[in-house]
């Protein structure tokens, strides 16, 4: 390479960035994280979809069989629908991270644009980006995710789930008498127990994300709830 290529180059970063040039780098970062956000948002439907699907297959199962064997199966079917909350609270803490991105672009980029006035509302702003870019993490702990998706969509299914054991547990048609199967009822009231017991703590101790329309519709911008979701 010419030594004149060689210095073409090593000026290239110096070379400041034209209005139209940093405008197109913007809206295709914007796309690109919008489109990324928006992947995982549809994983995070399917998930949901899946544990209502599932929950009614339990359901269907668990009162068309007579026998012990459909309160088992019942709580065996809350601990699966938990295992779907517990992988879609892992992909809610990633497309939150999207989320929070999409938003500050919106907010700092796209709004001094729409208002004829180009200043942000978040003074450098795109250091936070660029930071965010370098060193992703995320903004809420797992468990925040896990209470968000527990309120917002998981909560009806255990509780559906925990009504439908009820019943059939201590219906006084079933029959029950103390025999060996006195051990396995004994260790459904305790499976229960435990994972309610822990739903429960998550709920009342768990500090509550920020929701996504208090992100888009509140009086706060996103730069000043990262600490919170």
């Amino acid at each position: 390479m010419s030594d004149e290529r060689k210095e073409e180059n090593a000026s290239f970063e110096q070379y400041p960035l034209t209005r139209a040039e940093y405008i197109s780098a913007m809206v295709h970062l914007y796309r690109g994280e919008q489109q990324r956000a928006q992947v995982w948002r549809t994983r995070l439907d399917t998930t949901t979809n899946w544990a209502v699907i599932s929950m009614g297959a339990l359901l269907s199962f668990a009162f068309t069989n007579k026998e012990r064997s459909g309160d088992i199966v019942l709580v065996l079917g809350m601990y699966m629908i938990f295992t779907m909350l517990v992988f879609e609270s892992r992909r809610f803490r990633f497309y939150d991270v999207w989320r929070h991105r999409v938003r500050r672009v919106e907010e700092n980029f796209y709004v001094p644009i729409l208002r004829r006035d180009l200043t942000s509302p978040v003074e450098n702003w795109g250091f936070f980006v660029a930071e965010d870019l370098l060193n992703p993490s995320y903004k809420i702990s797992f468990f925040m995710a896990m209470k968000a998706r527990l309120v917002n969509n998981y909560l009806p299914l255990f509780g559906v789930l925990f009504a439908a054991w009820a019943f059939r547990f201590f219906d006084p048609t079933s029959g029950h008498h103390i025999n060996l199967d006195t051990l396995v009822e004994w260790a459904q009231v305790i499976g229960v127990g435990l994972l309610y017991g822990f739903i429960a703590y998550i709920i009342i101790f768990v500090r509550r994300a920020v929701k996504a329309e208090d992100i888009y519709f509140g009086s706060r911008s996103v730069d000043s709830i990262d600490d919170v979701g």
